[in-house]
């Protein structure tokens, strides 16, 4: 029978204040997850979890301590308490940590018109089996492809509960319903492998088993007989898939975390172009049947759509409360956090402005240059922006893809990168961060 988690972090905030506790805040988490798996036509995984998880922040001062627990009855809930004031008392002081102050919450709570959680029935694991059958014998009937390392279907439902002694109280549902596929071609040295992925809240956006199978042993056949480029200089497309990446090293760069630290390439960069002109990047966390999307943060603070990029130029950091306080600014509202620790800042949904043009006419505009379908490892260098990973994918040679490619190097500087940044139209709308496929000029490849 699931939990009240109203309840409990209820009764998580009173032992808190019994125990000693100035402030508090208590997080429950409760869900269900299943996942399906299949192999050469057998079924090979068959999990189902399910649980609670309970978080319990309390400050003496400005001391905090945090505590978890997997357990929601009542004996562990007071000793939760007695331990977390305990370890506060013994804490050092932090200057920025506290709660919201109440004028600062969100007042509306109820998440129904973001549409998180699809209200039908859980389904039932023959069901997901069948479609994860569904995507191997889709992938494993494309010419070129050996064998289907792994095809998965997968459902997840959990319950979030927010609670704290300034009065806040919040929460919502989600679901989620995934399907996957990595396929294979060739044998030996000369194995390839590529993957498709699809994950929505409803079931009925899902993509078809057929298509995301037909996809992965697509891209893995289309791999074969990949070589190294020669060493140079050239463009490079980073493909949709991967293309997000560098709308996340930009993200990592404008944190508030990273930024108190001084520990960015962006520290210096507020009120500056970063992107070129006609480029935003947009924060909008209230999209609908959307998986990061929320009406409220982890502080209880409400969200709102806004700008971190507008027209090219960085308009502010990413904040929640403590690294507002630290650089004497306003939260954003970007507070997340687990059961088992304190706050921190980070994004929900975001959106690049895209272009023009497709993929394929960014392509003829390269004339020689490299698709990066897949990346291998990296090394970001968070103060200067130094940018090398390794990559693989397709060779472009008079505008159109000649031949695959892997085991090179792709490296540059992300300032230099990102002010060079040129948007395909190609992004898919439903996912969390909508970013197109980016064509850079000028950077580093090693190869042969």
């Amino acid at each position: 029978m699931p939990h009240d988690l109203s309840a409990l972090t209820e009764a998580l905030l009173s032992a808190a204040r019994k125990a000693g506790a100035d402030a508090a805040d208590a997080l429950a988490v409760e869900g269900t997850q299943i996942e399906i798996g299949v192999r050469a036509g057998a079924l090979e995984e068959a999990e189902r979890s399910e649980g609670i998880d309970l978080g319990l922040r309390v400050l003496i001062g400005r001391r905090q301590a945090v505590v978890s627990s997997s357990d929601a009855r009542g004996p562990t809930l007071e000793r939760m308490a007695e331990r977390a004031v305990a370890m506060a008392r013994e804490a050092p002081e932090d200057p920025h940590a506290g709660l919201a102050d109440p004028g600062q919450l969100a007042r509306e709570r109820d998440a129904a018109r973001l549409e998180l959680a699809d209200p039908g029935d859980e389904p039932d694991p023959a069901a997901l089996e069948e479609a994860a059958r569904r995507a191997e014998d889709a992938a494993r009937a494309v010419e070129g492809v050996t064998q289907v390392q792994s095809a998965g279907a997968g459902f997840g439902r959990r319950r979030v509960h927010l609670a704290a002694t300034n009065g806040f109280e919040g929460g919502y549902a989600r679901t989620d319903r995934a399907i996957s596929c990595v396929a294979i071609s060739g044998s030996g040295t000369g194995m390839e492998r590529d993957w498709d992925h699809d994950s929505r809240i409803f079931a009925a956006d899902l993509r078809s088993p057929e298509e995301i199978g037909r996809l992965a042993g697509e891209r893995a056949a289309a791999r074969q007989g990949a070589r190294r480029p020669k060493t140079g200089t050239y463009p490079v497309l980073f493909d949709e898939r991967v293309s997000a990446s560098l709308i996340g090293h930009l993200v990592q760069a404008v944190s508030g975390s990273a930024i108190a630290r001084g520990a960015s390439f962006l520290r210096d960069a507020k009120g500056t172009r970063i992107l070129p002109e006609g480029l935003s990047l947009v924060e909008d966390p209230h999209r609908v049947r959307v998986q990061a999307s929320r009406l409220f943060d982890a502080e209880g603070l409400p969200t709102a759509r806004r700008a971190i990029v507008e027209d090219g130029v960085l308009t502010g950091w990413i904040l929640d409360l403590a690294t507002a306080r630290k650089l004497g600014e306003e939260s954003t509202a970007n507070a997340a956090r687990a059961t088992s620790g304190t706050p921190s800042p980070s994004v929900t949904n975001l959106e690049l402005t895209q272009g023009a043009r497709a993929p394929d006419e960014l392509m003829r505009d390269m004339g020689t240059g490299l698709l990066v379908t897949s990346f291998i490892g990296a090394t970001i260098n968070p103060n200067t922006g130094d940018y090398s990973r390794g990559a693989s994918g397709m060779w472009i040679e008079n505008g159109v893809p000649a031949y695959p490619v892997s085991e090179i190097t792709v490296a540059g500087n992300l300032t230099e990168m990102l002010a060079r940044l040129v948007p395909s139209n190609d992004a898919r709308p439903w996912l969390t961060r909508v970013v197109p496929s980016l064509l850079i000029d000028g950077l580093t490849l090693a190869g042969d």
